[in-house]
């Protein structure tokens, strides 16, 4: 799993159509960054403000995603009580529940499961990633075996 700045053809501008002012791929760079270090309160105040809770970047990753991935999960929960879609996957077809057991942020899964996460989402899915691993106790988490 990886990430990357946002590509100007994939943040929107106020009419749907890409964005290309400069301050706009600034500010979307910044929310991308909040979401990767988990600065929850700014992250949250940014999309009560306006920016999409599904945003994502060049690479198809969601805020979520970011923020799941980096073991945010106060982010995370700031992010799913906002709209966020817990099981969008990013261009590799990769889930923010899978990104999370792949770090292996017990605090993150859990906040995705109770949200309603599909483990069997995504390739590789969040229990294959927990195979993978000799995760058991996701596994069973998931009702997986």
């Amino acid at each position: 799993m990886t990430e990357s700045s946002p590509d100007p053809a994939n943040v929107p501008g106020p009419t749907g159509e890409p964005a290309h002012d400069p301050e706009v791929l600034q500010l979307a760079a910044q929310v991308f960054d909040l979401a990767r270090h988990g600065d929850t309160d700014k992250l949250a105040a940014y999309v009560d403000a306006g920016v999409p809770a599904n945003l994502t970047n060049d690479s198809g990753d969601s805020l979520i995603m970011l923020a799941a991935y980096h073991g945010h999960a106060s982010a995370v929960q700031a992010l799913i009580q906002r709209g966020a879609d817990v099981d969008r996957p990013n261009d590799r077809g990769q889930t923010p529940l899978a990104g999370a057991v792949f770090k292996g942020a017990q605090d993150v899964v859990d906040a995705l499961v109770e949200a309603g996460a599909d483990p069997a989402a995504g390739a590789p899915s969040a229990i294959d990633t927990a195979r993978v691993f000799g995760r058991t106790e996701l596994l069973a988490l998931f009702g997986a075996q």
